[in-house]
């Protein structure tokens, strides 16, 4: 069926129907293939048509790549302007643009991707105390959070899990906690067997929900997460022939500080995967939202520091700033409305292709700050 709340039309149904984790693992792999959908595509896939309609712009021509603080600061700027006086964060400053791919899903995305990436640069972001409050408002009486904007039901299975993992990574960013203790919301998934039917790209949720929330990942929901994960794994190293969800099982072992199985395999297809503008945009636009830094994080944790690997992180990093836009933001792929997702995704690109040269390199807690942008290759982030 085609995702809650999302009117679609005939052709789309199809394409944006939720496949869940077990039914992948339980047909062929190349049925999970065609049948995969990644957080990329469910999220970007709501909105983009709108996005693209209602803006009226798809992005001037990118401005000149500029000086590492440049792009920093131009950067900081574009985030300040997205600054609402209710505490939260528009998709953009401009005001007719709904957002796209994560933004275009829940208001809990832009705050939370502004407060990672501050904690990142140690940037002060105006109204701090406002953004913590706006948080705390989406928090539910059972501990969960919700969206109070965006298209995503948030009743569903997937919006509590997305928008209360966002809440405490957001909060623990911003300095805080949450007010009620989340830590039973997510029990919910590991009620028989309920988070094998959720899509593969929801499984580093959970490890990053407990490292955020400082509290020890429970053994029993590793090791069921992790079976599932390996069953579903082809040989070439990627889960469901997609760069974005084998993206979630690398980050999801990095997590767990274990070694990620078929790691030098992982690697190596993403090297061949590469196009020659240096991004990983190989199939439908809403499948690879994201890609670039999804494969960028496998090279850089997985990869060692082969000349391979550099050369392609290095073209990573010029296609990321070819996403930049005069207004200081970045879109989702060149000349593309900036978005305050992009900016995270393109940006975080940046700091792990060591483009950025004022990011934080010793965070403790790099592990917390959304999808692994901040963490360095070959430390154990574990709860002890």
């Amino acid at each position: 069926m085609p995702f809650p709340g999302l009117e679609l039309d005939e052709p789309n149904k199809t394409h944006y129907a939720l496949p869940s984790m077990h039914a992948l693992v339980s047909t062929t792999m190349e049925g999970a293939a065609n049948r995969l959908i990644s957080r990329r595509q469910w999220c970007r896939g709501l909105v983009c048509a709108a996005a693209c309609a209602l803006s009226g712009v798809r992005g001037s021509a990118s401005p000149s790549r500029g000086t590492p603080s440049q792009v920093s600061r131009e950067t900081f700027n574009f985030i300040r302007h997205c600054a609402r006086h209710d505490g939260g964060y528009a998709p953009s400053p401009d005001p007719k643009y709904p957002g796209n791919s994560d933004t275009g899903s829940s208001d809990l995305a832009a705050v939370t991707y502004a407060a990672t990436l501050a904690k990142t640069m140690g940037w002060r972001l105006p109204g701090l105390e406002r953004s913590i409050a706006f948080v705390q408002r989406h928090q539910q009486a059972d501990g969960s959070f919700v969206n109070f904007e965006g298209k995503m039901d948030p009743k569903s299975d997937l919006a509590v899990l997305y928008n209360t993992t966002q809440g405490v990574v957001a909060l623990r960013a911003l300095g805080q906690r949450p007010r009620i203790d989340p830590s039973k919301a997510l029990d919910r998934f590991f009620a028989g067997n309920a988070f094998s039917r959720l899509p593969w790209y929801t499984t580093s949720f959970f490890p990053l929900f407990y490292a955020a929330l400082d509290k020890p990942f429970p053994p029993e929901y590793d090791r069921a997460l992790r079976d599932l994960l390996i069953r579903g794994q082809r040989e070439d190293g990627y889960v469901g022939d997609h760069v974005a969800a084998t993206f979630h099982m690398a980050h999801y072992f990095r997590l767990i500080g274990q070694p990620t199985p078929k790691a030098d395999q992982m690697v190596a297809r993403v090297l061949r995967d590469q196009k020659a503008a240096g991004g990983w945009d190989i199939k439908e636009p809403d499948w690879d939202v994201h890609a670039c830094f999804d494969a960028v994080f496998i090279l850089r944790q997985l990869g060692g520091n082969s000349a391979p690997v550099r050369k392609a992180m290095e073209k990573a990093a010029d296609w990321a700033l070819s996403c930049r836009n005069p207004d200081g933001g970045f879109g989702h792929y060149p000349a593309w409305h900036s978005d305050m997702d992009a900016v995270y995704f393109q940006f975080g690109t940046l700091i792990q292709c060591g483009r950025v040269s004022a990011a934080k390199r010793d965070l403790p807690d790099a592990q917390t700050l959304s999808w692994g942008h901040a963490m360095q290759p070959g430390r154990l982030y574990v709860h002890s």
